[in-house]
């Protein structure tokens, strides 16, 4: 048995129930590895050891009086450090934040903590989950654990480097653009960002109301569908929560035998893909194809609209929530304001960095008078002709397959164009604008090594059957089992 720290999360659980493996011993293995390669990685903000032993050894005391609460418990889950756990920082990265101690619990948090699994960590990020690199932390940057000098993706890069070197057994992530399925592909683990409204947002810190969901990264697509399991489901506190009923996600990873109807969205297959990216993709499609599945090319006609509208409603949203953080009631406060005017925009300037002012204003420019129905107004009808994009294709299909990201990892400081990062998400952002669930699953690696993901984009709601598309590809190949010489 390779080490415990890249165990899948499904093994451990096993190994747990068994009695031969206690929680604490899995803790204290993720310790010493997340000690071995955090001074290299940096994925973590923060961590409390004693916190997360003191939370494995009532997990093992669970066990040991015939209380265990399922597969999580004694399970290491690493947070994004945009979801609040109670009496741990919440910083988002950001200086704006920097002090902050949260005084409750996400939902998904006490889903977590109901699950008996070890909430473990405060995970770098980009700065109000604003980026694609995890460049833009006001914390440091983060590697990626296949290539040192590059970068892991984002917002979420935290979350996928945590779990790729092995400081995390699964965790959670945000997805207003791409930001858990982008770094899961170039930190070659499996990340689903769900369907709209499946997963509670209350206790997320908000960048764009109407896009962001938290979703899991998992080694696994099995480990993807344990935790999904978990923290799923229809929340009051969260007046965008949907009641729906859950299926079994690991459960029908076997019944769900396809073959399933595919699509192949031919915008997603032009300039600006890497072609070892393409070619990788490519393999991935002439297996679901070999395999019995009907594989059609169909048109979304309105993609090349997808990037404008998305950076007008994700700023404008942003503008909108970022208001509140105004150094009256609580985060970063000017020591060099003299009056209330200065104190307001003193502590906006010191706070937030470069990259979220710059959201910061052209969401207030196409908001303001003159403009909101040139920009705003028009974003939102554009937004609902890509949704019907969709749905038009999935009257004839189950499933899309893209490539996750039209480029694997780059180096640390290559794309300093705001805009160059921003094509990064150009086949992960119509799904948010979409309200959709996907997932990235490894399907390859360059010449260089570096991981390859595919997307698989779902209907809504159909979660159980994208993981089990995605389950029947990755249990044919190896990708999963492979990890980063760190």
């Amino acid at each position: 048995m390779s080490e415990l720290f890249y165990q899948p999360l499904a093994t451990l659980a096993a190994l747990l129930a068994s009695g031969k493996l206690s929680a604490v011993e899995l803790m204290q293995a993720v310790l010493a590895r997340t000690q071995a390669v955090e001074p290299r990685v940096r994925a973590f903000n923060s961590y409390d050891t004693a916190d997360a032993l003191a939370q494995a050894a009532a997990s093992d005391a669970r066990r040991a009086a015939g209380q265990a609460r399922g597969p999580l418990d004694g399970i290491p889950v690493g947070l994004k450090d945009i979801i609040a756990v109670a009496g741990q920082p919440l910083t988002a990265s950001s200086k704006m934040l920097a002090n902050y101690v949260s005084p409750y619990d996400a939902t998904v948090t006490r889903k977590l903590k109901d699950a008996g699994a070890v909430v473990w960590g405060r995970l770098n990020m980009d700065e109000f989950a604003m980026g694609s690199s995890t460049e833009n932390s006001a914390s440091h940057p983060t590697a990626n654990p296949w290539d040192l000098a590059r970068v892991p993706g984002g917002s979420s890069g935290g979350s996928a480097a945590a779990l790729a070197a092995g400081a995390a057994i699964a965790t959670l992530g945000s997805d207003t653009g791409g930001s858990i399925r982008q770094p899961a592909a170039l930190c070659g683990v499996v990340g689903l960002k769900p369907t709209y409204g499946l997963v509670s947002r209350y206790g997320l810190a908000a960048f764009a109301s109407s896009l962001d969901q938290i979703g899991p990264f998992g080694r696994t697509v099995e480990d993807t569908a344990l935790v999904l399991q978990a923290i799923a489901g229809h929340d009051p506190l969260d007046s965008t929560s949907f009641k729906t009923d859950l299926p079994d996600y690991r459960g029908e990873l076997a019944q769900r035998r396809g073959p399933w109807k595919l699509g192949i969205p031919k915008e997603y297959f032009g300039e600006g893909l890497d072609p070892e990216v393409g070619a990788a993709v490519e393999a991935a499609v002439k297996f679901y194809r070999d395999r019995g599945c009907e594989v059609k090319e169909v048109s979304l006609p309105h993609t090349r609209y997808c990037l404008d509208t998305y950076y007008i409603i994700a700023t404008a949203e942003a503008s909108s929530n970022l208001a509140r953080y105004d150094g009256v009631r609580y985060g970063h406060r000017s020591k060099a304001a003299t009056d209330a005017i200065d104190l307001y925009s003193l502590s906006r300037a010191e706070g937030f960095g470069p990259e979220v002012k710059r959201r910061i204003i052209l969401g207030t420019y196409v908001l303001s008078s003159g403009y909101y129905d040139a920009y705003y107004l028009r974003a939102q009808k554009v937004r609902t002709l890509i949704r019907q994009d969709f749905l038009h294709a999935f009257r004839e299909i189950d499933a899309l397959l893209t490539p996750t990201s039209p480029v694997p990892a780059f180096k640390l400081g290559e794309k300093s164009d705001p805009l160059a990062l921003y094509l990064c998400d150009i086949y992960t952002i119509g799904v948010n604008l979409a309200g959709l669930p996907a997932l990235s699953v490894p399907c390859g690696f360059t010449t260089g090594g570096l991981p390859i993901g595919l997307q698989l984009i779902g209907q809504p709601f159909q979660e159980a059957s994208l993981l089990a598309a995605a389950h029947a590809y990755e249990q044919a190949h190896e990708w999963t089992t492979r990890h980063p010489a760190l």
